[in-house]
């Protein structure tokens, strides 16, 4: 009996295997080609540009108070009851307002103060009420009884940046028990108490 071990390799050639064959290939083809010409222009290295940090404000969804304008007009005749809603809020909406459906939440009186420690006051008592989950607050500007020409004052300024605020969604004049033409009842965006706005 004979042993496989014992008896020579007899057979064909062992073939180059296909990544062998790939290379042969492609050497082939390459063969007669010669590299492109220097193009001439300069190839800077790249710089890895580092991220410039953003800063978020307090108060995402608002403008801060330095940014309310005061030259935004809002037509209001003497002694009439002036309102505003925001592109999209329905009339019924302003109606339910005026009647009183949503309770006043919060009051902020800003008699005394000047246009600047107003257009803050302001902006602070809004970011705080949204924080806080708010759908109504009153806002008291005076009717402007103790002004110089009589006229009010912060009325108009501060009709102005409630229009300019994306969390007012309407305002209109206060109920005569409730102020009158010298307070405003302002609508706020719902949002969940203790959310960041």
């Amino acid at each position: 009996m004979k042993r496989r071990d014992d008896k020579p390799a007899t057979g064909p050639a062992p073939t180059p295997t296909s990544g062998e064959e790939d290379t042969s290939l492609f050497r082939d083809a390459v063969r007669g080609v010669a590299p492109l010409a220097a193009p001439g222009k300069i190839i800077h290295a790249r710089k890895r540009l580092q991220p410039i940090p953003q800063q978020t404000p307090r108060d995402a969804q608002s403008a801060p108070a330095d940014l309310l304008s005061d030259h935004i007009p809002l037509e209001i005749e003497a002694g009439d009851a002036w309102s505003f809603m925001r592109p999209g809020v329905s009339q019924q909406t302003l109606r339910r307002l005026r009647r009183g459906y949503w309770g006043i939440q919060a009051q902020l009186d800003l008699h005394g103060l000047t246009r600047e420690q107003a257009r803050l006051e302001l902006v602070a008592f809004l970011n705080s009420s949204g924080q806080r989950g708010f759908r109504c607050v009153q806002v008291i500007h005076g009717k402007g009884l103790s002004s110089k020409d009589r006229e009010p004052v912060l009325k108009t300024r501060v009709g102005s940046w409630l229009a300019q605020r994306d969390d007012v969604l309407a305002f209109c004049q206060a109920r005569p028990e409730e102020g009158g033409s010298g307070a405003v009842l302002v609508l706020l965006k719902a949002s969940a108490p203790g959310s960041a706005k």
